[in-house]
């Protein structure tokens, strides 16, 4: 059991002694709405019941004593409460570190330091969120053990400004909101402008969700999703000089056409026009789960990955490959990249019958033109933080 590993490995380098106390936060995978939570749009993910795993205790000074079973490699990594400047080489420990510094910020002060062993079972760099789930598992252990007064939901948003302020990357809302708010068997359709949100349950009669890892490792800390929010700013800014809107989700796609000559470059042209039709997909695959209509959303999620591919261009050809084999195969509901792009997984609607072809063709074509293996995850959506010991 993943949590009594982590436990054991606590204690054998930090000792058994005291209160030691095991939390848990989902992974994440979007079904369909990418790019769409900065742009004031909707997204639909839901949480994994894979995640990240943080055995922590308190210190009686100020220290921090950071190890994560995923990079032994390093070994215990010092700190301290008094010490929060980013690591300029990216080490992990920036996101837990982050979201200290984001609860010291609103006022919430650590009187002690921390020991803190962690695992993550979410392949590192496929885009199912490993960081989200360890800010939100780290949220979630301070307001336990330090007793903060703060919902899950604050958990969420203090993760965002972490790793917007903290971290340097420039994400929307989802990922975190997704770890923080899971339900089990339900997806959740949230309004990344107003943080409206409800549940949906995703009732699959027949057929899985499945995820397929590229083995190609990306990384949002980079010049590339930074430029798109950019991007989209421009073509925003550029449309509100003909139009009453405060955000791209504010725009049909009928809208968005009547008045896109607003918008002088044409790079700037095309994220506007992903941003306010991927919109516009989630909310009409939403209605279409909502009445059963699963061959609609699987088109819908199609739909989206052309536009990530064509408008977004965050897609790469590695994961075109595996999308493309997928579309071919008899059974295969939908299909599309999840994540913030760039290499990562893509999620899959596959009926039962057709997963074991699913994996065979998608593999043999994947050795054949990329000269790598994918790896496959049946997923079962989970739940959102939790105490576990």
């Amino acid at each position: 059991m993943i949590q009594q590993n982590v436990l054991d490995k606590f204690k054998e380098l930090f000792g058994a002694d005291g209160d030691i106390r095991v939390y848990f936060a989902p992974g994440r995978v979007n079904l369909i709405g990418e790019h769409t939570d900065y742009n004031g749009g909707h997204v639909f993910p839901c949480a994994l019941t894979i995640g990240t795993y943080m055995a922590a205790r308190k210190r009686d000074d100020r220290k921090l004593r950071f190890y994560s079973m995923n990079f032994d490699n390093l070994g215990v990594v010092e700190s301290s409460l008094d010490e929060f400047t980013p690591d300029p080489d990216g080490l992990w420990t920036n996101y837990p570190m982050g979201v200290m510094w984001a609860f010291e910020g609103r006022g919430m002060k650590f009187e002690s330091g921390l020991d803190i062993v962690l695992f993550g079972n979410i392949p590192n760099g496929s885009g199912l969120s490993s960081s989200a789930s360890l800010e939100v598992v780290t949220g979630y252990m301070l307001k336990d053990i330090y007793g903060f007064d703060v919902t899950n939901q604050d958990i969420a948003l203090i993760g965002q400004y972490s790793e917007n302020n903290y971290n340097g990357c420039n994400c929307g809302i989802m990922d975190q909101f997704a770890s923080a708010m899971g339900k089990k068997d339900n997806a959740i359709f949230l309004d990344c402008n107003t943080l409206d949100f409800e549940y949906a349950p995703i009732v699959l009669d027949g057929a899985k969700i499945v995820v397929t890892n590229s083995m190609v490792k990306h990384s949002l800390v980079t010049s590339a999703y930074n430029d798109r929010r950019n991007e989209s700013a421009q073509a925003l800014k550029d449309l509100q000089t003909v139009c009453d809107i405060k955000t791209l989700g504010d725009l049909t796609d009928e809208e968005f056409e009547a008045h896109k000559d607003a918008i002088k470059d044409e790079v700037a042209c095309k994220r506007g026009k992903h941003a306010v039709y991927e919109n516009q997909r989630t909310i009409k695959a939403v209605k279409a789960l909502k009445e059963n209509d699963i061959e609609t959303f699987g088109k819908l999620m199609n739909a989206s990955h052309v536009s990530l591919r064509d408008d977004y261009e965050t897609s790469c050809p590695e994961v075109d490959v595996l999308v493309d084999e997928a579309w071919k195969i008899p059974g295969v509901i939908g299909s599309r990249i999840t994540g913030g792009g760039f290499g990562g997984c893509t999620v899959s609607i596959v009926k039962d019958e057709a997963i074991d072809q699913f994996k065979a063709n998608l593999t043999k074509a994947y050795e054949e033109k990329v000269g790598k293996t994918p790896e496959f995850y049946v997923v079962s959506i989970g739940d959102g933080p939790s105490r576990l010991a």
